[in-house]
């Protein structure tokens, strides 16, 4: 087979929601997957029999891995359903960046011939499965039957944090984390807090905007919250972890699922699927940074992500120039930030977009699966001709993994196969930063964040400090309410102040500011 007749191509998206929270109408993540794949399947305007001799030639289902429900074989569950014995099964890790890599990975196989028709797919009923437990304190008992008990709904907050510096100081949640690199990145900027706060907040409004218009959005049909209200503290929007409040932070209580259908040019000829549904995948990249956050290079770059944009393009094909749409990843502000950054782009004002869903927040966070949105979207917009090349950047973790993929309406310029090859090594091999885990002396704090209680007042103080003498970095806690009062602060700047750090009762370092807060 010739290599055009190889070359892979999008060919059926398809969204869906379940708006309901009435405990009669609680559909399992398995159906609306389902769900989803055959409206993947109606998308490509074959016939209803071609439609099923399509669905029942799969050679290949990727599913993205579910926070709601605990399957035994959710891929052999889908595969049954759909009548179809592919060869190939695949549950993905958890991740945010699992919807563009198992992309990625499924055109690469098609390119290769080792694959003819590939599903992905992916959904959650966190809105639903929360409704049940609320009112029964159980989950429902019509859904198929758990490979484990389901004692309550999932959260990537609520997850035990790994033994070690991470559990002794209380932080490693991602809305601990990604404050880290908020602040970290303000200050590098010489950025005011009340600068950044504004700019957070303008964003994001943007971006509420955008899914204000988008059907599947959980936020579709309400409200859309104003830049004012996104950056001001209230009682609807209470601080999380310092800067971010409520409204800056992913929400993840929803019902939603994505599937992508994916085959070869030559098969979709054979078949007889329109050209104008053919979307292209150029090429996809992506790495990870170092699993512990505090091991790596700084807090205002990503290296994971600066790498996997410019992988991405380069395997393309394609210049920054070139892109005419972007869904950048946005659990928190940072990461759409950082990616810009790296882009070149105003973080605000950008006259490419830079989101095509609302961000987590206002279309919400579907779990893992946020990114298989973007690329279901996407593929509507390069169709409808609103642009020929676009990237989508998938993040995961506590801005751990990432991974970059970009469609076209077009396939690849000098006409080359899709790239047999990833091009990233599977994590950044930058040096590690030396840590003390335990630390005491003059210090000065590198980044920090502040969790917050549920009556608005700060509880916990963390610090990403660097010992004076050693240069080495460390982590701690606040030392006494001086210190907490003032890296809770919205107006003042604490990254570079100077203090003290020493060993604390628990096996904790603590650290506390200098009587006069010196920088």
């Amino acid at each position: 087979m010739s290599q055009t007749n190889l070359t892979p191509v999008l060919v059926g998206v398809a969204d869906v929601k379940n708006n309901s929270l009435d405990l009669e109408d609680a559909v399992e993540p398995l159906q609306l997957m389902l769900q989803a794949i055959n409206e993947a399947a109606e998308d490509t305007q074959l016939s209803k029999s071609a439609r099923t001799s399509l669905l029942a030639s799969l050679d290949s289902v990727s599913v993205v891995a579910t926070w709601t429900w605990p399957y035994t074989d959710l891929p052999s569950l889908l595969s049954e359903k759909l009548s179809a014995t592919p060869s190939q099964k695949h549950y993905t890790e958890h991740g945010g960046n699992q919807p563009a890599k198992i992309l990625d990975e499924a055109a690469r196989s098609i390119s290769r011939g080792q694959t003819q028709v590939a599903v992905l797919t992916g959904g959650e009923a966190l809105a639903s499965l929360g409704a049940h437990m609320a009112k029964n304190k159980r989950p429902p008992t019509s859904w198929t039957k758990p490979a484990q008990g389901v004692e309550s709904v999932f959260s990537p907050t609520t997850r035990a944090l790994p033994e070690g510096l991470s559990r002794t100081h209380g932080i490693g949640a991602p809305i601990q984390v990604y404050p880290l690199y908020e602040n970290a990145f303000r200050a590098h900027r010489n950025q005011k807090p009340v600068e950044n706060t504004r700019e957070s907040a303008k964003l994001y409004a943007d971006f509420a905007k955008v899914a204000e218009s988008n059907p599947t959005a959980w936020s579709y049909g309400k409200k859309t919250d104003t830049a004012e209200e996104i950056g001001t503290i209230s009682r609807k929007n209470r601080m999380i972890c310092h800067p971010y409040p409520l409204l800056m932070n992913a929400f993840n209580t929803v019902n939603v699922a994505a599937a992508v259908i994916l085959t070869s040019e030559g098969h979709a000829k054979t078949l007889g699927i329109p050209r104008e549904r053919w979307i292209y995948p150029l090429a996809g990249a992506g790495t990870r940074d170092c699993p512990n956050f505090w091991e790596r290079p700084n807090f205002h770059t990503s290296p994971s992500i600066s790498r996997s944009l410019d992988a991405c393009l380069a395997a393309s094909r394609l210049r920054m120039s070139d892109i005419d749409m972007y869904d950048l990843y946005s659990c928190f502000p940072i990461v759409p930030k950082l990616a810009c950054h790296h882009l070149g782009l105003p973080t605000t004002g950008s006259k490419t977009r830079t989101t095509l869903l609302g961000g987590l927040t206002s279309f919400g966070g579907a779990g893992n699966n946020y990114s298989m949105h973007a690329i279901t979207q996407m593929t509507r917009e390069l169709r409808a001709g609103r642009g020929r090349h676009g990237l989508i950047l998938a993040n995961g973790g506590v801005a751990s993994y990432q991974h970059a993929v970009c469609l076209s309406s077009r396939s690849r310029r000098d006409g080359s196969a899709y790239p047999h090859e990833a091009p990233l090594r599977d994590i950044v091999l930058d040096s590690p930063v030396p840590v003390e885990d335990k630390a005491e002396g003059e210090a000065v704090i590198e980044t920090y964040t502040v969790d917050f209680g549920r009556n608005g007042d700060p509880k916990l103080g963390h610090i990403v400090g660097r010992s004076k003498a050693s240069a080495k970095r460390f982590l701690a806690n606040h030392g006494d309410d001086k210190t907490l009062r003032r890296l809770a602060s919205m107006t003042e700047e604490s990254v570079g102040l100077g203090g003290y750090v020493y060993a604390g009762d628990r096996g904790q370092n603590i650290f506390k500011l200098f009587d006069d807060a010196r920088l």
